[in-house]
C-alpha cells in the first residue's frame, strides 16, 4: 500500500479535517463497487444515513417522508443464503525469515526515518455523502474469484443448521463418529474444551516462570522467573536499518509478531505487502487448485461436512486417530462441549421453545417506568456456561451485538450497528503475567492461543480464527500453576480470556526506551491570573516520588509566553539555570544534553525549579503565546527518546506557527441550528502530532481557561498523538474552588497513573468479519494496527466492523485484542484479551442480543463524525433514524403477533430514552447556549471514555439522598455504602421536601429542595436552614451522624469508580447552576426539545408511515 494510502486514511493532507482516528480502512477505499462475499452484495446498514423525516410537534426535525423497512419473514422464517463464491482474506502472516522480520518494529525503529511525509503528497480522505456514512464492507481484489466450495461428502451438507443430525450419513470405517458439522462428538476425539483452574490469580504474585527443558522426572521444584532478555546495541543498530514507516507494517510483528516464534516455525509467504501490490492491477489466478492469497481450505475434516471414509482423510485427522507416539497417555481432555461443538439450536438459542426476557414486547408508550432501580447491567452472551465462565469481562471488551449474525444482510435488516468497544489498558485487580520464552501463536493469523482455540490432541490446535491447525511447542506442554507436564489446555494462556505476556527479545527492534516526562507550562500574565502553576507544581513536588518508572527516568521543563524558556538541570549546578530563546520562527535547543535529565540524579534541583517556578513569573505582563513555537522545541527535545509531553494552555495561541484566531460568536450560540467550526482551523497541530507519533512521543493537553481556546484545533496535538484533553473551563484559584479541587485530583491521578510506552494494538477477528472504522485518540499504522506512543489505564476504543463473507458454517467467532507496550520499567509487555460469541440466523436472536448501552456509546461515536464532516443537524437526524430504523425492523421482521403502540424488545427498551438524551448532550444539543470549546470537549469525551464512563454523561443517574438507609448496602473495606434507587431524569422525580444527588460524570449536583427536611440540612450540610445553605458550596462538611457519614460515602464510593475526580456542586432553587442541573433532565420538555414522551409519539408517527 503506498504511503499515500495511509495519510489520507489520517487525514494528513492540507486543510482535510480528521474525522475519528481512521476514517476507513484504507484497502477498503479501493474497493469497486457491486463486489461480494461469499453472498450476494449487500451494502452494509449505515445508522448514520441521513433521512429526511416528517415533523414532529415542536418542529424538531426537517420533514419529508420516511420509508419504512419493508416486511420481512417472521420469527424463524428466514432463509439461509444460497451457497456463493468465497472470496477470503489472507492470512495475516510474515515472511519466511530466521531473523524478526525489519519492518517488525516493537519500537520506533530508526529515528531519522520517522518524519511524517509532506502535505502535498497526501490524497484527501474520501468525502463522506449525507446518504451514506460509511462505504460498504471492504473488498480484497487480488485473486481469481473461487467457485462455490465443493461439498466432498454430501451435497445436503449446506443444509439449513436446524437440520436434524438423524439425516446424517454414517462416517465410514475407521474414522472417529461425527456430527453433521464434521466435528468429532463428545467422547470420541478431545472436546476442544478448558476447564477452569481450581485457582485464582494473585495480583501481586511473580509472573509464571518458564518450564524444565526437559519433563520433570520427580517432584518439580520452584523454576525462577528470568528477566526478559536485553537486545545490545549493535543488534538494534543493525535492526534499525528497517524501512521508514511510510510504508504500511506487514504485521504487527512487524511490531507485535516477530518472524519466527519459537515454537511455531516459518511463517506462511502471505502478507498486506503481497496483497498491496496486487490492488492496482488485475487479479491473478493462481496454481490449480490453490488460490492466492486465500486462506488454504481447511482439510476435509474439519470442514462443515460429513466425515469422508478413511481413504480422504488428511493426514493430519489420520494422526489424531492413532495413539501416541510420544507422551504419556492418549489424551482425554476433560471438560464439557467446545465452541466447534456447540450444535446450531444451542449456539443461537433457537427462541422457539419460549421467549427470553430479552425479546418481552414491551409498549414503550405505556410502560412508564422502564428505568431500572440499579445501573444497567451488561447483556451475557448465549454461551455455554463453560465457555461464559472463560470470556473477556464486559468492562474490558464489550461488542454491540452479544449474537452475532450470519451475513451481512441479516445485519443490515436488523438495522443495528455491529462494533466493539474496548477499555485494553484497564487497571485490572487480577491479571495473570507469564513470562516464557515461547509464546504460543497461529502461524497463519497470528493469533495468540486463547480459550477458544480447539486441542485436537495433546499435541496439536485449531485456531479459532482462521482454523488453521497448528503445532503444540515443547515448551507448551509444561504448566507453571501446577507444574505438572503434558496438558498444555490447563496452562493459564488458556484458562484466562485476558492475560499479559513479558514478551522475549524477538518483540524489540531497540532496547526499551525509559520513562521520559516533559512539562511545557504556559507562564504569559493569563496563566499567571488563574494560579494554575503553584498548584501544578506543589502537586508534582507531592508526587515526584510517585512517579512511574525506573533509574532511567528523565524529565524536563519548559515555560513559554511570547519566548521559549528551557531549564538546564544538569547535575553539578548548584541552582537551575534558565535558558531563553526569543527566536521563535527557528526553533532550537541551547544545551541539548542537559534539558531532559534523570530524575534519580538530579532530584533536588528538579525540586527547586518547582519551587521557585511559581514566584518566577508573579509579576509578569506578557499576554502573547507561542505555543506553536514551545510545542515545536518538546518535539525536537523529546524525539531521541520519545516519552511523554504534558502541556498546560490557559489561553488562545496567538503569537508564531499554530498562532489561532477567535472564530466563536456568543450570538449565534443558541440560535443557529449548525454549528459552525468544530474541525480544525489548521492542520499545523494535527501535522505536528503526526510527527510525535512517528517518534512515539504522546501530548496530553490541559486547558485551563475561561475564554475560547480552539480547542477543535488545539485538541489535534492529542488526540493523533494518542494523548489525553483535560478542560477546566472558567479555571482560577480563588473564583472557582471546585474547578480546582478536579484539578488538583486529577493531576494526582495523571502523575501516578499507570502508562505504557511505544505502544501498537492489533484486533483481530474471526475469519469473515472486518474492521474498517475506529474511534479514540491514536494514529492508524495500517489495516488494523493502532499507533498508541503512550498508552493509559483511562483510555477506550471503539471499532466499527462488518461481516464480509457468510458466517454460516460457525457457530461462534471470537475477537481478539493485542497491546504491546513497553513499562515504565523498562519491560516489553503483551496485554491480550479475547472474547467468544455465538452466531445466530434469526433476526429475533440478533434482537436479543443487543447490547443497548454499547448500541449507544458506538453511536455516539459516529454522531461525533458526522457532526464534524457534515453538519450537527445531520447527526441529529441520524441519530433519530437509528432509532426509528431499528424499532421499525423489529416491528415488521421480529414480532410474530402484532400489536397496536411503539414496541420495543426489553433489551432496547431504553434505546429511545439513550437517543433522546444524546441529542440533548452537551455535544450535540441546539436551542441551548452551548460554548463551542465545551461543545467539542464533550464529543472528545464521547469518543475517549470507556463505555461505563460515557454513559454517565450521556444519561446521568439520580438518586433520592434525604432519606437513604442501609437496607441493601454494600459492605465495602469495612465501609456501609448505602444504594438508593436510580431515578427518572424528571422533574417529577424530585420533591420540594427532599434532597436529590444528580451523578454526570464530570459533574454532579446536590439539589436542595426548598422544604427540604431539618434534620438532613443539619445532620448532613451542617446548617440551620434551607436560607443557610450557601451559595457556592462544594464540600460536604464531615460532621459525626449517622446522615452525614452515609452521604459521604455514597458520594466518595461514585468518585471512586472512575479515574477522573468529578466537581460537587450543592445548588438551591436561586443557584445559577439550576439551569444546568434541569438541563439533564432528559425526559422534560424544554423550549428547543422534545419530552421523552413526545419524542416516543415522534418515533411512532415515522415507524407507522
Amino acid at each position: 500500500m503506498s504511503t499515500a494510502g495511509f495519510n489520507s486514511q489520517n487525514g494528513t493532507g492540507t486543510g482535510q479535517t480528521y474525522t475519528n482516528g481512521p476514517s476507513q480502512n484504507p484497502v477498503a477505499l479501493q474497493q469497486p463497487p457491486g463486489v461480494g462475499y461469499g453472498m450476494n452484495h449487500q451494502p452494509a446498514y449505515n445508522p448514520m444515513q441521513t433521512k429526511v423525516l416528517g415533523p414532529p410537534s415542536p418542529a424538531l426535525y426537517a420533514s419529508g417522508p420516511y420509508q419504512p423497512v419493508p416486511p420481512g419473514p417472521q420469527l424463524g422464517s428466514y432463509p439461509p443464503p444460497p451457497a456463493q463464491p468465497l472470496l477470503t482474506r489472507p492470512p495475516i502472516g510474515v515472511l519466511p525469515s530466521h531473523t524478526p522480520p525489519q519492518s517488525a518494529s516493537p519500537g520506533p525503529g530508526p529515528r531519522q526515518a520517522q518524519a511524517t511525509p509532506p502535505a502535498q503528497a497526501t490524497p484527501p480522505p474520501p468525502a463522506v455523502t449525507s446518504t451514506s456514512y460509511y462505504t460498504g464492507p471492504p473488498a480484497w481484489q487480488y485473486a481469481a474469484p473461487r467457485g462455490p466450495a465443493p461439498n466432498h461428502v454430501n451435497p445436503a451438507a449446506a443444509a439449513p443448521p436446524h437440520m436434524s443430525h438423524g439425516s446424517a450419513q454414517p462416517p465410514g470405517p475407521g474414522a472417529p463418529p461425527t456430527s453433521i458439522h464434521g466435528y468429532p462428538q463428545p467422547g470420541t476425539a478431545p472436546p476442544p474444551m478448558n476447564p477452569p483452574p481450581p485457582h485464582t490469580y494473585q495480583p501481586n504474585r511473580p509472573a509464571y516462570g518458564p518450564p524444565p527443558t526437559a519433563p520433570p522426572a520427580g517432584p518439580p521444584g520452584a523454576t525462577g522467573t528470568p528477566p526478559p532478555p536485553k537486545v545490545d546495541a549493535q543488534s538494534w543498530g543493525a535492526a534499525s536499518s528497517a524501512r521508514p514507516p511510510t510504508e504500511p507494517d506487514t504485521q504487527e510483528g512487524d511490531v507485535e509478531c516477530p518472524g519466527d516464534v519459537a515454537g511455531n516455525g516459518p511463517q506462511a509467504p502471505n502478507s498486506y505487502n503481497h496483497v498491496d501490490n496486487r490492488m492496482a492491477g488485475a487479479a491473478q489466478p493462481g496454481p490449480p487448485g490453490r488460490h492466492l492469497g486465500h486462506y488454504p481450505s481447511l482439510p476435509p475434516g474439519y470442514q462443515n461436512t460429513l466425515a469422508p471414509p478413511p481413504s480422504s482423510l488428511h493426514p493430519a485427522l489420520q494422526a489424531a486417530t492413532q495413539p501416541y507416539i510420544q507422551g504419556p497417555q492418549p489424551y482425554q481432555q476433560p471438560g464439557g462441549p467446545g465452541p466447534d461443538q456447540l450444535s446450531p439450536s444451542m449456539a443461537a438459542m433457537s427462541l422457539q421453545s419460549g421467549t427470553p426476557e430479552a425479546l418481552r414486547v414491551v409498549n414503550l408508550l405505556q410502560e412508564r417506568n422502564l428505568l431500572p432501580p440499579a445501573p444497567v447491567p451488561a447483556p451475557t452472551p448465549c454461551l455455554t456456561q463453560d465457555l461464559q465462565k472463560l470470556n473477556c469481562s464486559p468492562e474490558v471488551f464489550r461488542c454491540t451485538l452479544t449474537s452475532i449474525p450470519q451475513t451481512q444482510s441479516l445485519l443490515n435488516k436488523a438495522k443495528l450497528p455491529l462494533g466493539l468497544l474496548l477499555h485494553p489498558f484497564k487497571d485490572l485487580s487480577q491479571l495473570p503475567v507469564v513470562t516464557s520464552s515461547t509464546i504460543v501463536r497461529c502461524r497463519s493469523c497470528r493469533t495468540y492461543i486463547n480459550p477458544f482455540v480447539s486441542f485436537l490432541d495433546q499435541r496439536r490446535w485449531k485456531c479459532n480464527l482462521c482454523y488453521r491447525v497448528n503445532d503444540v511447542p515443547e515448551e507448551f506442554m509444561y504448566n507453571p500453576v501446577s507444574r505438572s507436564y503434558g496438558e498444555p489446555h490447563k496452562r493459564p494462556e488458556v484458562q484466562n480470556a485476558t492475560i499479559e505476556f513479558i514478551a522475549p527479545s524477538e518483540y524489540m527492534l531497540r532496547p526499551p526506551q525509559p520513562a521520559v516526562y516533559l512539562f511545557v507550562l504556559d507562564v504569559s500574565h493569563n496563566a499567571v491570573e488563574t494560579g494554575y502553576l503553584s498548584v501544578f507544581c506543589q502537586s508534582l513536588l507531592d508526587n515526584i516520588n510517585a512517579l512511574p518508572g525506573d533509574s532511567r527516568t528523565k524529565v524536563g521543563f519548559i515555560t513559554f509566553d511570547s519566548t521559549i524558556h528551557f531549564y538546564n538541570l544538569q547535575e553539578g549546578l548548584s541552582q537551575p539555570q534558565m535558558l531563553i530563546v526569543s527566536d521563535i520562527e527557528d526553533i532550537f535547543l541551547p544545551t541539548p544534553d542537559s534539558l531532559l535529565v534523570n530524575l534519580n540524579e538530579c532530584k533536588e534541583l528538579v525540586q527547586d525549579l518547582l519551587k521557585s517556578l511559581p514566584n518566577l513569573f508573579e509579576k509578569t505582563m506578557e499576554t502573547q503565546s507561542a505555543l506553536g513555537s514551545a510545542l515545536q522545541a518538546a518535539f525536537k527535545l523529546l524525539s531521541p527518546t520519545g516519552g511523554r509531553m504534558s502541556v498546560f494552555q490557559t489561553q488562545l495561541p496567538n503569537l508564531g506557527v499554530g498562532a489561532l484566531q477567535s472564530r466563536e460568536d456568543p450570538n449565534q450560540r443558541a440560535s443557529a441550528k449548525d454549528v459552525q467550526h468544530l474541525s480544525p482551523a489548521t492542520d499545523f497541530y494535527k501535522k505536528l502530532a503526526l510527527d510525535c507519533s512517528g517518534q512515539q512521543v504522546a501530548v496530553d493537553l490541559f486547558l485551563l481557561s475561561a475564554q475560547y481556546c480552539d480547542l477543535a484545533s488545539l485538541g489535534c496535538i492529542s488526540r493523533f498523538s494518542a494523548g489525553s484533553v483535560y478542560y477546566y473551563p472558567s479555571y482560577h484559584h480563588q473564583h472557582n474552588p471546585a474547578q480546582v479541587e478536579r484539578f488538583q485530583r486529577d493531576l494526582k491521578r495523571y502523575l501516578t497513573r499507570k502508562i505504557g510506552f511505544e505502544a501498537v494494538m492489533r484486533i483481530r477477528c474471526t475469519k469473515g468479519l472486518s474492521i474498517h472504522t475506529f474511534h479514540g485518540n491514536f494514529f492508524v499504522r495500517s489495516t488494523d494496527l493502532l499507533s498508541l506512543p503512550n498508552v493509559n489505564p483511562d483510555a477506550g476504543f471503539a471499532v466499527q466492523m462488518s461481516i464480509e463473507e457468510n458466517l454460516d458454517d460457525m457457530q461462534v467467532v471470537s475477537f481478539q485484542a493485542a497491546l504491546l507496550y513497553t513499562s515504565s520499567k523498562g519491560e516489553r509487555r503483551i496485554r491480550v484479551h479475547t472474547m467468544c460469541l455465538p452466531v445466530v440466523s434469526s433476526l429475533s436472536d440478533v434482537f436479543a442480543g443487543a447490547d443497548v448501552q454499547a448500541v449507544t456509546g458506538l453511536l455516539a461515536c459516529m454522531a461525533v463524525d458526522r457532526s464534524v464532516t457534515s453538519s450537527l443537524s445531520d447527526a441529529r437526524d441520524a441519530m433519530t433514524n437509528a432509532a426509528i430504523d431499528s424499532l421499525s425492523s423489529y416491528r415488521q421482521s421480529a414480532l410474530t403477533i402484532q400489536q397496536p403502540g411503539l414496541l420495543a424488545p426489553a433489551c432496547l427498551r431504553l434505546f429511545p430514552l439513550y437517543i433522546l438524551a444524546l441529542l440533548k448532550q452537551k455535544a450535540f444539543r441546539t436551542g441551548t447556549s452551548t460554548r463551542l470549546d465545551e461543545r467539542v470537549f464533550a464529543m472528545y469525551q464521547l469518543k475517549y471514555q470507556p463505555l461505563a464512563f460515557a454513559m454517565l454523561m450521556i444519561h446521568p443517574a439520580l438518586y433520592r439522598l434525604d432519606d437513604l438507609s442501609d437496607e441493601g448496602a454494600l459492605n465495602i473495606n469495612e465501609r456501609t455504602i448505602p444504594q438508593p434507587r436510580v431515578l427518572q431524569l424528571s422533574v417529577e422525580k424530585l420533591s420540594r421536601e427532599g434532597a436529590f444527588l444528580m451523578d454526570a460524570g464530570l459533574v454532579m449536583y446536590l439539589w436542595i429542595g426548598r422544604n427540604c427536611h431539618q434534620n438532613f440540612l443539619s445532620q448532613v450540610l451542617g446548617v440551620s436552614s434551607y436560607a443557610a445553605v450557601p451559595e457556592k458550596l462544594c464540600l460536604l462538611p464531615e460532621l459525626d451522624t449517622a446522615e452525614s457519614q452515609r452521604t459521604r460515602a455514597l458520594v466518595s464510593w461514585l468518585r471512586d469508580q472512575r479515574p477522573f475526580f468529578p466537581s460537587l456542586h450543592i445548588i438551591r432553587d436561586e443557584s445559577q447552576l439550576k439551569p444546568h442541573f434541569m438541563q439533564n433532565m432528559i425526559e422534560d420538555r424544554t423550549e428547543s426539545a422534545l419530552s421523552y414522551y413526545e419524542f416516543l409519539l415522534h418515533l411512532q408517527q415515522q415507524i407507522s408511515k
